[in-house]
């Protein structure tokens, strides 16, 4: 069985101050769901939300990290520095990342991998753009981008991953796939992972839908059959719009 998991990206919010107050607000609204609930920080509330988060139900997510692990790389964190924290999920290939910082198919790979190996579970993130929807080339996009985030990824190792459908015209716009349209192209991300690896790990690898969740639609989303759960951005922000998600 597929558990939900619900994870906010926080994104370049917050301070340390604000990011634990939010903690202690949610704490124990989320707890005994059956939902596994994520906070992906900016890197310098980490440490902090993991004490804040010790003895509850809440994992912690890094919004990315660099493929070695260490090096001249100014301004980069590395998966021991994430390691060391107890990360518990780190997001990979975010369309901001691919957008404004020339992530591209293969750094997510390589990040991946080194994820991975660190006990640092990935949240690869996929999805197309406007003009590519409306050329009808979404499923050819999306199908191309999860075949090279996972190449060379051993079937053991690929449940310890999460994908994260986030289509690109619908993040911080407002507009959200129907929940239709966000099952669609999930299940056709099911089935490039059942070409891949096979029936087994096509029906228990978790995938989420992101873009544009709230709380007035997050129901809706989630009774959709292939859908797992929700890469939530500005509704995470707020601590009762969050434990209303969690709680859908």
């Amino acid at each position: 069985m597929r558990i939900p998991i619900i994870a906010g990206n926080w994104k370049m919010h917050k301070t340390i101050k604000e990011a634990v107050e939010f903690v202690e607000n949610i704490k124990d609204r989320v707890k005994g769901t059956d939902v596994e609930v994520v906070l992906c920080t900016p890197y310098t509330l980490l440490q902090s939300v993991k004490e804040a988060t010790k003895g509850t139900n809440i994992k912690i997510a890094a919004q990315n990290m660099h493929w070695e692990e260490n090096g001249a790389f100014t301004g980069e964190v590395s998966p021991l520095m994430l390691n060391e924290i107890g990360v518990d999920y780190c997001v990979i290939g975010h369309s901001e990342r691919r957008q404004y910082f020339n992530e591209t198919d293969e750094t997510v790979n390589k990040k991946v991998h080194t994820a991975l190996k660190y006990g640092i579970k990935p949240i690869i993130c996929v999805g197309e753009t406007l003009e590519q929807r409306e050329n009808g080339e979404t499923n050819t996009f999306v199908k191309s981008q999860v075949v090279k985030a996972f190449k060379d990824i051993e079937s053991k190792k690929v449940l310890d991953i999460v994908i994260a459908y986030e289509p690109i015209w619908a993040i911080g716009t407002g507009k959200t796939a129907t929940s239709e349209e966000a099952n669609e192209v999930i299940y056709q991300i099911r089935e490039v992972i059942k070409e891949l690896y096979g029936e087994d790990i096509y029906t228990e690898i978790r995938i989420q839908y992101g873009g544009s969740v709230k709380p007035n639609n997050i129901e809706e989303i989630m009774n959709q059959e292939d859908i797992d759960g929700a890469l939530v951005g500005g509704a995470s922000l707020k601590s009762d719009d969050f434990v209303e998600l969690v709680n859908f």
